[in-house]
């Protein structure tokens, strides 16, 4: 069976069904962040969860990270923040979140990246943000 559920970016919009569907395993259209190691950057993104349309889950979807430098990144539940700023500055980050009511549209939630100052320049692939979720027909 084909997956129904699936992961957004490029500032979807809660309850639509817009942005564009991160890569499910292809790398053909990751979540991407650049960032400035001297600086200790780090930078937040908008995405979202959402089912195929007719699907929705049953229970609560389960958001983590994984991978080789998951320490990097934090995710963290909506709060209806503005703009990316506005959730660096006041979202809770976590290593994995819970989101309810995920069906046919985005409910939002976001993706921080972090650097530090001892890293060296580089292009990390290791680290996939994970959905996992009991879909059911609506």
């Amino acid at each position: 069976m084909e997956n129904q559920l699936h992961i957004y970016m490029n500032n979807p919009t809660a309850g639509k069904t817009d942005g564009t569907e991160a890569s499910s395993g292809t790398g053909l259209t990751p979540i991407s962040v650049t960032l400035d190691a001297s600086k200790a950057e780090s930078a937040a993104v908008k995405c979202a969860v959402r089912c195929d349309d007719g699907y929705k889950i049953d229970g609560d979807v389960t958001v983590s990270l994984k991978g080789t430098s998951s320490a990097k990144w934090k995710l963290a539940k909506d709060n209806d923040f503005a703009d990316s700023q506005s959730a660096l500055e006041g979202a809770v980050w976590q290593d994995k979140i819970t989101l309810a009511d995920v069906a046919d549209g985005n409910v939002i939630f976001w993706a921080k990246a972090m650097s530090s100052k001892d890293e060296p320049p580089q292009k990390d692939t290791s680290v996939s943000i994970e959905a996992v979720g009991k879909v059911v027909v609506e």
